[in-house]
């Protein structure tokens, strides 16, 4: 294990659970793993993957995080190929020959990809050692990203049976844990769970009128890199514009930027060139960024599970690092607007659905596996529908396995080369005009032979002395009589059928797997707003109470602690507030608010941090419905 840990990732040693997790697998132990954003999970099953004869398969819905992936292990001499449904089917196809006759370690697949004839065909001829399941939590309907086609992930062991099943995820409830297991039929079944507090990272949360007046002193106060989360494209520009204003360097960054762009602001703020990152959530996985001093929540997310795994950005080397999340009263209501427009009516989603055919023509039976250039607005506005409404229509679809949707264009051209080299030979003597394009191509990228590379018209425009709607002329002349397999960037969104086009009336959705979706979503964000207004409790032992962590210790660098430590009332001041509040709960439970405006003679704050003190050492006991009681109110009858 670990001559394969230096030899390709060059690391010394494992971090905490990693060896217990890989062993585990090895002994062919289904096995689910709890790991913290930044816990090393894809080191859990690329070494064994790599010490066992055959190919890992990885099912994960992340396309940005599989493609990050797969050129990690291509630079470290790895052979890894990807399939999802964004490709063009001649990728598919060469990746399929690959997987079958050559020595391919790690295939990645999108969970859809499961239901696909061809590839049960191909994976029951494949030698699988492992099959991994990233984010795992999306099996769960409880989970906070839940996906039917992960509900289907067990069936794969009719076609390779006694390969072990490896579950990963940064962050699961123990109702999901267990549901993850069920849902996966693990047989002799393990589990690794890895703490989840972080004891350099202070949780921090501001209710302020001023945000952005708040979110400007934040960050002049604290030196160091800062991720500043918002919900919507428009507001990373507004914000980064601002901050730039006030003479802090940033930039922002969303999915729908060109990935040029988006590859070239992440590198700057990488390598602190700017101080700043603001994004939507697109921003985040595979950056593995170690000194990030601040993650600044500026919008509510949509749950604490969000919450958590995008605050564990900050502080990865061990240093002190904040997490903050500035709120005000009309966030919570936008965030609960928006939630009941995520849950567009069944029908309403049937509509959609078959205007995306009307929109792109597709006659029902037909489009499986084509990517068309969509531009939502443009769509939204032909059929009148609401914007919001159409993009989570999608979402939903998407999660059903009927479509997939990438907001994203695309990085690179690509090119495969299907001829032998004498045919390519011929063809040069035959053709001289090709000569030079040809040759620097065969010169400038190495595997032409073998597999799909990313090619750059530009620079073989220069390389070449040719004009660049030359070069790519000449690549689609080539790619037309077969010669060489040229596939264009994508400049637009992608809309991926995973599926052929079906008539409404045969796109059945489950009323109650929908209505599971949306109360579990109702619940996960009550408890984010929860979190947020519980100022009596320390924010980290809420957190690890959230994840099932028992009798978590209280922090003392969040907010509520560093209030709580700032007071100093002397023990008559102590016991009269004590006294007052044990009286006022002896006629029934109370809320927060209506306790402190019921004791008299004290300041708000000084009430406030002897109700921590209560919590804390358990006098008070707080109830399901947020309400308080004195612990001797407890009913201890069965």
């Amino acid at each position: 294990m670990l001559k394969i840990l230096k030899q390709y990732w060059g690391y010394s040693s494992f971090r905490p659970m990693q060896e217990e997790i890989i062993e585990s697998v090895l002994q062919n132990n289904d096995t689910l793993a709890l790991l913290p954003t930044g816990g090393g999970k894809s080191i859990c099953f690329q070494v064994p993957g790599m010490m066992r004869e055959g190919t890992c398969l990885v099912v994960t819905p992340l396309i940005a995080l599989m493609n990050d992936q797969i050129q990690n292990l291509k630079k470290a001499g790895i052979k890894a190929v990807a399939i999802n449904s964004g490709m063009h089917y001649n990728e598919i196809e060469a990746a399929y020959s690959n997987c079958l006759y050559g020595d391919v370690k790690f295939l990645y697949v999108s969970p859809e990809r499961l239901e696909n004839t061809t590839f049960q065909q191909v994976v029951s001829k494949m030698k699988v050692n492992i099959i991994t399941i990233d984010e795992a939590h999306c099996i769960s309907q409880w989970g906070y990203d839940f996906r039917p086609p992960y509900l289907r992930i067990s069936e794969i062991r009719n076609i390779i049976p006694d390969v072990p099943y490896l579950a990963l995820t940064a962050t699961a409830t123990p109702l999901v844990t267990e549901d993850i297991v069920a849902k996966l039929k693990f047989r002799q079944g393990r589990v690794f769970k890895a703490g989840f507090e972080r004891k350099n990272l202070a949780y921090r949360i501001f209710k302020e009128t001023d945000k952005t007046g708040r979110l400007i002193r934040m960050i002049k106060e604290e030196k160091g890199s800062v991720i500043v989360y918002v919900r919507n494209r428009k507001k990373t520009r507004d914000i980064a514009e601002i901050l730039k204003k006030n003479k802090i360097t940033a930039v922002f960054y969303h999915a729908g930027l060109d990935a040029r762009i988006r590859k070239e602001r992440q590198k700057e703020w990488s390598l602190s060139r700017v101080q700043v990152i603001v994004s939507t959530n697109a921003f985040g996985m595979g950056i593995d960024k170690p000194d990030v001093r601040q993650v600044i929540h500026y919008d509510l997310p949509n749950c604490i599970e969000s919450y958590f795994q995008e605050a564990g950005r900050a502080g990865r080397d061990g240093k002190p690092a904040v997490a903050s999340l500035i709120f005000q009263n009309q966030d919570v209501v936008t965030v609960k607007r928006r939630l009941a427009e995520s849950f567009p009516p069944l029908d309403r989603i049937r509509n959609i659905y078959n205007a995306l055919g009307n929109y792109f023509q597709i006659p029902e039976g037909s489009g499986k596996d084509i990517a068309y250039d969509f531009n939502i607005v443009d769509f939204s506005n032909h059929y009148e529908f609401n914007l919001m409404e159409v993009y989570s229509a999608i979402r939903f679809l998407e999660k059903e396995g009927f479509l997939y949707y990438n907001p994203s264009a695309g990085q690179f051209s690509k090119l495969f080369i299907p001829s032998t080299k004498e045919e390519l030979y011929r063809y040069l003597v035959e053709n001289p005009g090709s000569d030079r394009l040809l040759k620097e191509l065969l010169r400038s990228y190495a595997g032409l032979f073998t597999d799909y590379v990313n090619i750059n018209e530009s620079q073989l425009a220069k390389r070449t002395g040719m004009a660049k709607e030359d070069v790519v002329k000449k690549l689609t002349f080539l790619d037309k009589i077969k010669l060489i397999s040229y596939i264009p960037i994508k400049t637009k969104p992608q809309l991926v059928y995973v599926t052929e086009r079906l008539n409404v009336s045969n796109i059945l959705f489950s009323k109650e797997n929908y209505r599971i979706l949306k109360e579990a979503a109702e619940l996960r964000l009550q408890n984010l707003l929860d979190f947020i207004n519980n100022s009596l409790e320390c924010r980290s032992r809420q957190l690890l109470s959230y994840f099932g962590e028992k009798q978590p210790k209280r922090c003392g660098i969040c907010d509520v602690c560093l209030a709580k430590n700032k007071t100093e009332l002397n023990k008559i001041e102590f016991s009269s507030i004590s006294d007052q509040v044990k009286n006022i709960l002896a006629n029934g439970p109370k809320h927060l608010y209506e306790l402190v405006s019921a004791v008299h003679g004290f300041h708000e704050e000084d009430i406030i941090a002897v109700l921590r003190w209560l919590l804390d050492h358990k006098q008070i006991i707080r109830n399901k419905d947020e309400t308080l009681r004195w612990y001797e109110q407890l009913d201890m009858s069965f």
